[in-house]
This record gives structure tokens, C-alpha cells and sequence, in this order.
């Protein structure tokens, strides 16, 4: 990879697009969600949840508005408003030496985001659970 990992993730929201997903997140990829208790893990997780919350977080009002970035991880705070509710969040981000993300964590504020956020990602996991069922 030639784009530092934070550059290209900023390039993805950006353009809407879960299609580059594949190529950041790295094989042995972890994802935490602020709704699942338990670790998701490997690419293929990790690529769903990712490519189900830009469909649910990233619309016209989201944007970053903090950004700490090191050696080999990130934090990223960002706000969004979902159905009139404002939703502040942290993107906590490690990659590895290949510049593939490795681990992803979402941490979501207020109650009420958090609420919303659930119900929204598990519609929107439900769905592409369902359309994988029907090609199958």
C-alpha cells in the first residue's frame, strides 16, 4: 500500500465507497462494535460491519472533527446526525506494518445514539444476511 492507512480510510468515507475495504483491512482484522459484545473477528467481518456502518453513519452531515494519529494507530472522533438525533463517536484505528488496519474500534454518545445506531446496523445486517441466504 502505498497511501498511509488513515489517508485512505479519510478517501473511502469520503466517496461513500466500502468497495476499497478489502485492501485496507488486513486477514486477521478485529472489529468492535458499541452494540456487540463480542469481538468480531477476521476480514470478512470486519469489511460487513464496516461497509453496513458507512451506509448508516456516513450521510451529508458526517465529518471528523478530531484527529490524534501515531506511529501505528489513530483516533478519530467524528459527529453525524441520524433521524435528528446528533451522534458524536470515536474511531479507534491500529494497523499493521503493511498499512492494513488490523483492528477497529467504534465507541458511540449519547443513549439515545447508541440506541439508534443498534437498531439501524442490525436492520442493516439482517438485510445483507437475507440477500446472501437468496444468492446461496
Amino acid at each position: 500500500m502505498t497511501k498511509h492507512p488513515i489517508q485512505t480510510w479519510h478517501q473511502l468515507v469520503q466517496q461513500r465507497n466500502p468497495a476499497g475495504l478489502d485492501q485496507l483491512i488486513a486477514d486477521d482484522a478485529v472489529f468492535h462494535s458499541p452494540v456487540v459484545h463480542a469481538p468480531q473477528v477476521g476480514k470478512r467481518m470486519t469489511v460487513g460491519y464496516l461497509s453496513a456502518a458507512f451506509q448508516v453513519f456516513c450521510n451529508d452531515s458526517f465529518r471528523y472533527v478530531r484527529e490524534i494519529i501515531g506511529p501505528s494507530d489513530a483516533m478519530l472522533e467524528f459527529e453525524t446526525t441520524i433521524d435528528g438525533i446528533v451522534v458524536n463517536g470515536v474511531d479507534l484505528i491500529k494497523w499493521n506494518a503493511d498499512g492494513r488496519i488490523v483492528e477497529f474500534k467504534v465507541m458511540v454518545r449519547p443513549l439515545k445514539a447508541v440506541n439508534l445506531i443498534h437498531e439501524r446496523m442490525a436492520a442493516m445486517l439482517q438485510s445483507r444476511q437475507d440477500q446472501r441466504n437468496k444468492q446461496a
